[in-house]
């Protein structure tokens, strides 16, 4: 996992793994772990991979995206390794995902809406133009520690600087310091994070790989809401992707991907692989690999 050593950097990226990843669940069915969902057929063409992956998040299916992001025998390695605790792939994607349980037992705990808008209200209520100012500090520092840090890959760098300045301009002009839509967000949040019933590791074990996956969508779709209600439109800016193939020689691909985020064009290009006549991204299967303490002997295939 690779987290910003500091908490603005640290915001700056959540927002944009929030638009890559926590777009992509949906409420939560009661009831603990179930059977693995039918896996979906992957994707035969590298194109058709990435804008498969795009559709599951629009249409909130992380369960499936996780499933289609790796080949089966990787996924049930992943599996495994969540039922012990190693990993919380793909939540582990995400800046602050190894700190996912705490978040969602702070925002849970009994009267943690009064506790949030009394730190709002003494921090933040009519500071537009700090606000204004960190959401543009944001961008400079964000794209500083992308540059320096060894765990991303090139083609990440290249995507995630574009995301960071579009979330910084977004958040400069957003009106984050309004007081209704700070108490009706803390609102909604609050009864997600309630409702998941994920609360500790514990619990993430307990419910399994699937079931978590599905229980954290109920406060992803929350905090999908909650950044609309800000003018940040995840779903709507993942309709607008185009994906076309660049380059191909043997299992190897390069995909060009262009699309809005946040109001501004992001026009990036991504590696893929092919397994056993299916394409993946090269950067979820390192990270997958990564995740389970493999040797990336998957993705060597």
């Amino acid at each position: 996992m690779r987290h910003p050593p500091r908490p603005a950097i640290a915001i700056a990226i959540l927002i944009l793994g929030l638009a890559a990843m926590l777009a992509a669940c949906r409420p939560a069915p009661e009831g603990g772990e179930q059977a693995p969902a039918q896996r979906p057929l992957a994707a035969t063409r590298p194109a058709q991979a990435v804008r498969q992956l795009t559709a599951h998040l629009r249409a909130n299916e992380l369960e499936a995206f996780a499933s289609e992001a790796v080949p089966p025998e990787l996924h049930a390695r992943l599996r495994q390794a969540w039922a012990e605790g190693r990993t919380r792939w793909p939540l582990d994607e995400l800046p602050f995902g190894e700190r996912l349980p705490a978040i969602l037992a702070a925002l849970a705990r009994p009267g943690s809406e009064a506790r949030y808008q009394e730190i709002f209200d003494r921090q933040f209520a009519g500071a537009a133009r700090e606000l204004r100012s960190t959401a543009t500090s944001l961008g400079l520092f964000g794209a500083q520690y992308l540059e320096q840090d060894a765990g991303y890959s090139e083609d990440e760098k290249q995507h995630y600087t574009q995301l960071v300045a579009a979330a910084s301009a977004w958040g400069a002009r957003a009106p984050l310091s309004d007081p209704k839509r700070a108490s009706q967000s803390i609102g909604q949040l609050a009864a997600a994070a309630r409702r998941t019933g994920l609360a500790s590791e514990d619990d993430f074990r307990k419910a399994g790989m699937e079931a978590s996956l599905r229980k954290v969508g109920g406060f992803a779709v929350a905090f999908k809401a909650v950044l609309a209600r800000y003018g940040l439109d995840l779903d709507a800016d993942l309709a607008t992707l185009d994906a076309s193939l660049q380059q191909q020689t043997g299992d190897r691909a390069r995909v060009r991907m262009r699309y809005r985020f946040a109001g501004q064009d992001i026009d990036t290009v991504v590696s893929l692989r092919r397994i056993d006549g299916r394409w993946y991204l090269e950067d979820f299967l390192r990270h997958a690999e990564a995740a389970v303490g493999g040797d990336t002997g998957a993705a060597r295939r």
